[in-house]
């Protein structure tokens, strides 16, 4: 299959490595990282074993990249507005597009751009940094769930994701990607939120009694949220617990948005807290732990800008 990664940070970069390993023709869009790859290849760092790629098809623009059969987005969600224009020269008659982009809102902007047909989400469990350019470390999981936009053709969905499991990702299949995207929020919305405000790495905030407590409190409204969205089947509290779990289990590590927030890089607030937080007062749902939250991140932003 010939594949494009839209987004080549450490998501793009590890998935796509291990895509291109299980023999598909990948294409990576890449920015920064560029002049290394095409130097020196692309390293994967992983608990799963490292590998090295010595030869990648890398790109500046996505002209040069031709039509493909899958377009994978793993581009921060605040760039959106350049997803007409990045994708639209991949686009033949049966491309599919998937983005496993974090938060809500981005299958129905793809559906927009380019027909709710081709559109697939996903959400992936993966604990991965980019290091220096042209390396990038995989630190724990990596599982992908994806879904239909719309219900149309529930065969399309199994391939792709046996396009995953072939290269070695775990990848299974939703007929719920509303639920889906807001289990993964339900990690989301208090580690991302809360290792960026504090800057502190998920197992220093988990060692704290009172910041587990809150975690816990933000999951939960969370989940209340989640479960007024109509979805097919409630997301239990016993998931939070499954999640703080899971967590433990991670050592050190700093989720996205912390890292961004390190950097000076413009923050997923929109699509991880706003998109959420209007979704749950559209269903008289409020959220006052999380829109707190993104307040304070809001206002720390503002601080450090000025």
């Amino acid at each position: 299959m010939k594949i494009a990664m839209v987004g080549s940070g450490a998501l793009g970069l590890y998935y796509g490595a291990l895509l291109q390993r299980g023999g598909h023709e990948v294409h990576f869009l890449l920015r920064s990282d560029y002049d290394a790859i095409m130097s020196n290849g692309l390293t994967v760092h992983s608990i799963n074993g490292d590998f090295y790629l010595p030869s990648v098809s890398g790109h500046t623009t996505s002209d040069t990249i031709g039509t493909v059969d899958l377009v994978v987005v793993g581009l921060k969600a605040f760039a959106n507005n350049c997803l007409q224009n990045l994708i639209q020269p991949l686009i033949a008659a049966d491309t599919h597009i998937l983005t496993l982009q974090n938060g809500l809102g981005n299958e129905e902007l793809l559906a927009d751009l380019f027909g709710p047909e081709r559109v697939l989400g996903g959400v992936a469990f993966l604990c991965s940094n980019r290091g220096e350019p042209g390396h990038v470390h995989h630190l724990g999981a990596g599982r992908i769930i994806i879904g239909e936009y719309q219900s149309l053709d529930n065969l399309r969905l199994e391939r792709i994701a046996s396009v995953f499991t072939s290269s070695g990702i775990e990848c299974s299949t939703t007929g719920d990607l509303k639920k889906a995207r807001w289990e993964k929020l339900v990690w989301n919305i208090p580690f991302n939120g809360l290792c960026a405000l504090l800057q502190q790495t998920v197992d220093q905030l988990l060692r704290v009694p009172g910041c587990r407590k809150l975690v816990r409190e933000l999951m939960i409204e969370v989940i209340t949220a989640a479960n007024a969205q109509h979805l097919n089947e409630a997301i239990s509290e016993n998931y939070a617990d499954s999640m703080l779990e899971f967590t433990d289990g991670m050592g050190v590590y700093k989720p996205s948005m912390q890292i961004d927030r390190e950097e000076g890089r413009e923050l997923e607030t929109q699509a991880i807290f706003r998109v959420p937080l209007e979704y749950g007062r559209q269903q008289g749902v409020s959220m006052p732990r999380t829109e707190m939250l993104v307040v304070l991140l809001e206002q720390g932003k503002s601080i450090l800008s000025t």
